[in-house]
């Protein structure tokens, strides 16, 4: 099965209203091919989330019935009408493909589940009121970029191919979940994973930034080599929280990045311990120090802890950065102390 074969089986798929099929709309941008794996990319200026739904459906039914493909992904980008790009495609991101970005900081943690994301959405919307900023989340398999910033709409692309960020808080965001539609589950196997990684490096259009934050997924994997043999990392910020359980999955991450030479910024503790908002009474939910044990460890400045809160998982599942929500509050504050502690550190 080819992509000749791909084309001719999408012609089936009549886009909704129309009797003309996506093909010869010309919606249909790019077929990848890796062994039991297809992605699908189209361009469609429609903003209405049932018609990308039910074109995704169509594909994956079509492709399904027809193929012996395992895994069929569907990304939709929209196009931008009469803007131009700046730069023109790079076949292959270089160690200075980003000549206009300062910084770029990996928020990173062996371990799921210990709030990564919400560290990386909360610490680039701090470092954006005094820096311009892009936050990319790369985890393929669980983005969820999406559901803290409340954004469901899907990226436009300029006519030289490139994708565009979306921007909202100030900043500059780009994920997988925006293309994929993020409740669509994602099984993929490790070379469809570093392409599609190679991708958010090759073709996103971030301009000039003094910040580009990225998301990582937990783990050693596909992804995190294909960042760090492809992109010069100003540093790693690692995120933990006090259990041991939790710090032996941490440490096998920020050993990672050691050994290609990536430097590791600081320690970040979450959830250190929960703070009642009626009392103010302090329980540890936690044992253990893992934060303060893998600073020493590793030599490097726990650059903050971070408690429960009940507006902490509010503010995600509504969609707004906590500390955009709540600018006086002492989580915010702790927030702006480790934001300036990372900018001393790589100036």
């Amino acid at each position: 099965m080819n992509k000749e074969n791909i084309l001719k089986l999408l012609t089936q798929i009549k886009y909704p209203g129309f009797s003309r099929d996506i093909v010869s709309f010309g919606m249909v941008k790019n077929v990848g091919i890796e062994e039991k794996n297809v992605h699908i990319t189209l361009t469609i200026s429609t903003r209405e989330q049932n018609v990308k739904d039910q074109l995704r459906q169509e594909i994956e039914k079509v492709i399904r019935e027809n193929t012996q493909f395992e895994n069929v992904g569907v990304f939709i980008i929209q196009p931008e009408v009469g803007k131009k790009a700046n730069q023109s495609p790079v076949s292959e991101p270089q160690k200075d493909a980003f000549p206009n970005i300062k910084y770029i900081i990996a928020v990173a943690s062996g371990k799921g589940g210990v709030g990564k994301s919400t560290v990386a959405i909360n610490l680039a919307s701090t470092l954006s009121r005094k820096f311009s900023v892009g936050l990319l989340d790369l985890d393929i398999y669980g983005p969820s970029l999406p559901s803290v910033t409340g954004i469901s709409e899907a990226p436009k692309m300029t006519d030289q191919q490139k994708i565009i960020p979306i921007e909202k808080f100030g900043m500059k965001l780009m994920s997988f979940g925006f293309i994929s539609g993020n409740a669509s589950p994602t099984i993929w196997r490790g070379p469809m994973v570093t392409r599609m990684t190679q991708q958010f490096f090759d073709d996103v259009e971030w301009g000039d930034l003094d910040f580009l934050i990225l998301d990582l997924p937990p783990g050693t994997g596909d992804i995190q080599l294909t960042l760090v043999q492809k992109i010069a990392l100003t540093g790693a910020v690692i995120v933990t929280t006090p259990q041991n359980l939790a710090v032996k999955d941490v440490q096998k991450g920020a050993d990672m990045f050691r050994k290609v030479n990536t430097p590791v910024l600081g320690i970040i503790e979450n959830m250190t311990h929960f703070q009642c908002p009626h009392c103010e009474n302090i329980t540890q939910i936690f044992s253990g120090k893992g934060g303060q044990d893998e600073s020493e460890r590793l030599n490097v400045p726990l650059l903050g802890q971070i408690h429960l809160s009940p507006e902490l998982a509010s503010t995600a599942d509504a969609g707004t950065p906590y500390v955009l929500k709540h600018p006086d509050s002492v989580i915010t504050k702790i927030y702006n102390d480790i934001s300036e502690q990372i900018v001393k550190l790589i100036q």
